[in-house]
């Protein structure tokens, strides 16, 4: 009988263990769902709060976010007007970028760009107020740190995620259109080459985008600010950020499946 148990206690660990961290997520999640509605949680100090680490995000990762945008229009955008062209076929242009590009490369590319410019700084911020016993003195004088430190930044990076997606998608565009203008690949006008790009949309597009794009924001923050403010959280950043990405790949990559695969 005690072996029996001793077994169970050993599963019943390493179960815990496992699961401990996506319940950890999950639970902050609902907390900023269920908070962020509320009017009487967006006293001035929240919103202070959520329009520095607004600013913070959309400026640290902007100007990333254009390379990478640049890279994919001629890469991507340019590629398929010229193959298309030849294949005499550029009619599929619009439906073959909205597929790849808007639903696939944009939400997976600005999620990786958010984790390593601002979710890890996130971390090393966080870790830091934890280990500095600064949480610990919120908390003295009366401030809830979930909602000054954790539901801002959430919020603030999913906003950031939509708000640089668009920001990729237009450089991509332009970028590739521009670069078929100047080799005479592309022949309509920029409003016609958007046009064609916007009618292939389908319902399911115009949503799994933006889905995409406010989830995959929403996740690299809880990510980030769960692992720094967790049970492990006075750990130094050597073992902080390497387990911050890991997890922050992960739900980037689970988002995309799941969205993927539904709609």
């Amino acid at each position: 009988m005690n072996v029996a148990l001793r077994i169970l206690a050993v599963i019943g660990a390493a179960t815990r263990r496992r699961i401990a961290f996506p319940l950890r997520a999950a639970a902050l999640f609902w907390g900023v769902v269920t908070e962020s509605v509320r009017p009487s949680t967006w006293r001035r100090t929240v919103r202070s709060a959520f329009r520095g680490a607004l600013t913070r995000i959309v400026a640290g990762a902007l100007g990333t976010v254009a390379v990478a945008a640049v890279i994919a229009g001629l890469g991507l955008v340019f590629e398929a007007l010229y193959w298309l062209r030849t294949a005499a076929e550029e009619a599929a242009a619009g439906r073959i970028l909205v597929t790849v590009l808007f639903r696939e490369i944009a939400p997976l590319l600005v999620g990786i760009i958010l984790l390593g410019r601002n979710g890890t700084a996130t971390v090393a911020e966080l870790g830091g107020l934890l280990a500095e016993d600064e949480v610990a003195i919120l908390q003295a004088e009366g401030i809830d740190p979930f909602q000054f430190l954790v539901l801002p930044r959430v919020l603030a990076f999913a906003v950031a995620a939509f708000t640089l997606g668009t920001v990729f998608l237009l450089l991509a565009l332009l970028s590739g259109y521009t670069t078929g203008t100047a080799t005479g690949v592309a022949h309509a006008s920029v409003f016609g080459f958007f046009g064609n790009v916007l009618r292939t949309m389908s319902p399911a597009d115009l949503a799994v985008v933006p889905a995409k794009l406010l989830l995959i924001g929403s996740l690299v923050g809880l990510t980030c600010c769960a692992t720094a403010l967790g049970p492990r959280g006075h750990e130094g950043p050597a073992r902080l950020l390497p387990r911050a990405f890991t997890r922050g790949v992960t739900s980037i990559l689970m988002v995309t499946i799941a969205l993927s695969a539904t709609l």
